[in-house]
């Protein structure tokens, strides 16, 4: 069974969603979770599951690279294959992603390309489509690659933007997509079922 990390910045409802859908389905060993900070609802979860923590404490590290040279070696020591950002903030240095290449998957609340890069997460993301006036936003799950939010696509699902949405109820009803795609996504990689061919990605179901 094949070894996952996920990493979160925050109250970790993407995370307890691939905690949800391994419970029924038993696809993965999640083996670590990440987290960019202590005490976050992320932390709370892993501890109520019984998953190793490894948190960016300021007091602990000198720097974000230290940090992040510190996890790649603690996850390749115990066997970890894939890697899940799941509503991570952090910039995710080159020399990390190479580590891991084609390993690394991320989440966005968006339709990438669209509302997507440097700038562009939580009710950011949903407040710039609304002012844009666009009908559909959704969901993009994506390999990690150096350019932010750049990686090959994996899968996308839309949701219809009401006349009348504000941030929150965007993101609200984009969240739910989000939990329904994301372990199904992780799933299908653990499961070999997930092909990347340069920026183009087959996905076997």
């Amino acid at each position: 069974m094949k070894k996952i990390a996920v990493f979160a910045s925050g109250g970790g409802t993407d995370f307890q969603s691939i905690i949800d859908a391994n419970e029924k389905e038993q696809f993965c060993e999640i083996a670590y979770l990440v987290a960019s900070k202590p005490q976050i609802g992320s932390i709370t979860r892993a501890e109520k599951h019984g998953i190793k923590t490894l948190v960016y404490d300021k007091t602990q590290f000198a720097n974000k690279d230290e940090f992040y040279t510190y996890v790649a070696q603690t996850l390749k020591e115990n066997g970890v294959e894939y890697i899940v950002l799941a509503g991570w903030l952090l910039v995710v240095p080159e020399t990390f992603i190479k580590a891991f290449e084609n390993c690394i998957v991320n989440i966005h609340p968006s339709l990438i390309p669209s509302f997507c890069g440097m700038g562009y997460y939580g009710l950011k993301v949903h407040q710039s489509a609304i002012d844009y006036g666009v009908k559909v936003s959704g969901a993009t799950v994506h390999f990690v690659e150096a350019d932010v939010d750049g990686g090959a696509i994996i899968m996308q699902r839309t949701v219809e933007v009401l006349f009348d949405d504000t941030a929150e109820s965007l993101q609200q009803r984009i969240l739910k997509v989000e939990h329904e795609m994301l372990p199904l996504c992780v799933k299908l990689l653990c499961e070999g079922k997930i092909e990347k061919c340069g920026r183009k990605v087959r996905v076997m179901q």
